[in-house]
């Protein structure tokens, strides 16, 4: 073991295999409150090369509307009233030492070292604009869950190395004690069980969602709006341990952008392919995803695929409305000039279905930062439509229930400014006993509803049956 040591932080080299996955040692902390893995799922994925988990945090943030309540380790609960963003700001200030802002970024380079790191809902954007109150608010999950972590685990998938990083003011696990696992036996596996008790049931019938899209076609040809992104939600009941869950559907998947997060009340399973927002020093990225096509097992027909969605007008022209939106989104918090579009219409191909993909690049002005920029671009226009707010409005109209963690955003703040952020889909949530799925897609005025439909069932083809196998299985 080798370790880096100042006066502020400590990071150490840890001695665990290269070949042992992140999960081997989260599985540990999983089961925990406010314990949370970013896990890039072994994907061969550019976006893939780090792992990072956290637990214990010094702090947590809870908003539900526009209540915000803090929670500090050995103090009362304080509830505040205004914007979130602030008062995460303010955390983030109260726990981090001021000696980090001026810590260089020293060899090795890993994303995440200790910050604020959870998640925003999609329903948090209710409280930048003003939206109608019509779909049910039918989950116990809050809008905006975040901890302040002072120790973090990172594993560089490239070396297969692994580190620990924490703050010599705050207690952190032991190295060796981490090295010394019993990687493979420390949890027994009848706790892992996980089986769904019910089969899955749409929030609406083929032919409502149908009658939905007609709906959204009536707006798009009045001229109200450009696109909407549908979506239909899938529930079931379950028994056991949602990291088995997440274990089969990471295993599945292998999403670059997978999550685990488990709270008192609620865990988070995230599957997503889809970055929304990062900084790294004052660089801003984002990489909007319109356009699908499912995968084939024959290799010739999954190659056409392929030919079609980059031959596709219609999903082009989509992908590009969105691209627009992002620019300008970008441009509240970034310099003028320095927003560029490097990708635009690139095909990435997952295991489920192949998307179009395009890459959205600027820099923050110096009087931004990066809690600015998600404020200023939240929720993500890739998975709402354009404009954004008509759009949103009418997805309140539409949707039966509210959309919490769906579509909302997963990722940190690191105490440098840096951020990554991913979008929500191919995420799911579970509380009560209930389990809860969603998949849409953005419509627009030459879209076909029969397709629409068929494509939301696309996007979780390696999710809902997965889980329905995963108890007669084991």
């Amino acid at each position: 073991m080798t370790q880096h040591t100042n006066e502020v932080y400590t990071l150490r080299l840890l001695s665990i295999p290269t070949d042992t996955p992140i999960t081997h040692l989260f599985k540990h902390y999983a089961s925990k409150p406010w314990s949370i893995l970013l896990d890039s799922a072994e994907a061969k994925h550019t976006s893939g090369q780090f792992d990072i988990f956290v637990a214990d945090p010094v702090a947590t943030l809870v908003v539900n509307g526009d209540t915000c309540e803090v929670h500090r380790t050995a103090s009362q609960t304080k509830t505040l009233k205004g914007d979130p963003f602030k008062v995460l700001g303010s955390l983030l200030d109260d726990y981090l030492p001021k000696a980090l802002k001026n810590v260089s970024h020293e060899s090795p380079d890993l994303p995440f070292k200790a910050g604020a790191l959870g998640y925003f809902g999609y329903d948090l954007g209710r409280q930048f604009e003003v939206l109608p109150n019509i779909s049910e608010q039918a989950y116990h999950a809050a809008d905006m869950a975040i901890g302040i972590y002072t120790w973090s685990i990172i594993k560089d998938c490239k070396s297969g190395q692994f580190y620990l990083f924490s703050l010599n003011d705050f207690p952190s696990p032991k190295a060796i004690e981490l090295e010394n696992l019993n990687i493979e036996n420390a949890i027994e596996q009848d706790q892992l069980y996980f089986s769904l008790n019910t089969p899955w049931q749409s929030n609406m019938t083929t032919q409502e969602y149908l009658t939905k899209f007609d709906a959204i076609q009536g707006y798009l040809n009045a001229g109200d709006c450009y696109q909407v992104n549908l979506a239909q939600r899938f529930s079931a009941k379950y028994s056991g341990s949602t990291w088995q869950a997440y274990l089969a559907l990471r295993k599945a998947n292998q999403a670059p952008f997978s999550a685990y997060i488990n709270l008192a009340e609620t865990s988070i399973l995230s599957i997503s392919p889809e970055r929304f927002l990062s900084v790294k020093d004052n660089a801003v990225e984002t990489k909007p995803i319109k356009g699908t096509r499912p995968r084939c097992q024959d290799v010739e027909e999954d190659k056409l695929q392929i030919k079609h969605l980059e031959e596709s007008e219609k999903d082009r022209a989509e992908n590009l409305m969105i691209v627009d939106l992002l620019r300008n989104d970008l441009s509240k918090s970034c310099e003028d000039h320095s927003i560029k579009v490097p990708k635009l219409f690139a095909i990435e191909t997952f295991e489920a279905v192949h998307h179009l993909v395009s890459t959205v690049e600027a820099k923050l002005k110096p009087e931004f930062d990066a809690l600015d920029l998600l404020r200023g671009a939240f929720p993500g226009g890739s998975i709402t439509g354009a404009p954004k707010i008509r759009a949103m409005q009418i997805i309140d109209e539409l949707e039966p229930q509210r959309r919490n963690i769906y579509c909302g955003s997963i990722g940190y703040i690191s105490y440098n400014g840096d951020m990554d952020t991913s979008i929500c889909i191919r995420t799911l949530l579970c509380e009560n006993q209930y389990i809860y799925c969603w998949a849409g897609g953005g419509i627009v005025v030459d879209s076909n509803g029969a397709d629409e439909y068929q494509e939301s069932l696309d996007k979780v083809s390696k999710i809902l049956p997965v889980l329905e196998r995963l108890g007669k299985t084991q």
